[in-house]
């Protein structure tokens, strides 16, 4: 079960944060639905529908993100260039930058979005946030709002992001597909272990995770190695989906909670 500290009581999805952040959903996985993407934007996902190839879906998204939150203008965003100031962020730039650093102000704009949506509320940015009410907490929402101001309503290009991530999972995949992922760490004892064993535990993941297809590729970033079979709705964007935006390692953004995972060292 997923402890009630690390999740909220409503989100913007179809399943509560206590269901889809608990192992009850890792063994029977269903799809997930952000409120009222699929309405909202229908004319997009027609579209999609037409084109046979992914690289002429990337395309038709990337140019309907572009169009629909007017990425090529951003004083509509309240930028002005004559008095200097940062140039809102928007989807790729975010991305790009939680790939360099998910500790990093885009960092805390992801980690954000998935508290908003999916009401799993992050458990790490920096340092250990459990308390609220401590400096770490309160420093990670000011890094969080200082990400969101000027943007183009960042958080629903995100949405459209998780969507598309989805449908293109799903054309690839069938519905209850789970994808074995790494991820290489250095200290254990950064992890909340909730049961387990020692090679097999039980532990609370912050609430979006950078993991690789590549075992050897985790290799590279920590002396343990953490196996995981996540299912393919918990998938929020993933190498090759949008190009130039996540960059090798053949990365995967997946949504946190608790996993049983394999444990294991070089």
């Amino acid at each position: 079960m997923l402890p009630r500290n690390a999740c909220l009581p409503i989100n913007r999805c179809n399943l509560p944060a206590v269901i889809l952040g608990s192992p009850t959903y890792h063994d029977a996985p269903m799809p997930l639905a952000l409120d009222g993407v699929a309405e909202l934007h229908r004319d997009l996902f027609r579209r999609l529908d037409h084109a046979p190839h992914p690289s002429q879906r990337a395309a038709i998204f990337t140019d309907y993100l572009t169009v629909h939150f007017r990425l090529n203008h951003p004083e509509d965003a309240g930028y002005n260039a004559s008095r200097g100031g940062r140039c809102g962020a928007h989807y790729a730039s975010v991305l790009r930058g939680w790939s360099v650093n998910a500790d990093s102000r885009e960092g805390a704009v992801m980690k954000g979005w998935v508290e908003s949506r999916f009401g799993l509320t992050p458990r790490f940015h920096g340092e250990p946030l459990r308390d609220p009410s401590a400096p770490a907490y309160r420093h990670y929402l000011e890094m969080r709002a200082a990400g969101l101001y000027g943007t183009h309503a960042l958080e629903a290009q995100l949405d459209l992001v998780y969507s598309y991530c989805q449908y293109e999972l799903t054309r690839a995949y069938p519905a209850d597909t789970r994808l074995t992922l790494y991820r290489g760490v250095n200290r254990m004892g950064d992890f909340e272990q909730l049961g387990g064993s020692a090679s097999r535990p039980r532990l609370l993941l912050n609430n979006l995770n950078s993991f690789t297809a590549e075992r050897e590729r985790a290799d590279e970033f920590g002396d343990f190695i953490l196996t995981v079979a996540v299912p393919t709705p918990l998938i929020v964007c993933y190498c090759g989906l949008l190009p130039g935006v996540l960059r090798g390692e053949n990365e995967y953004l997946a949504l946190g909670g608790v996993y049983d995972v394999a444990l294991s060292t070089l």
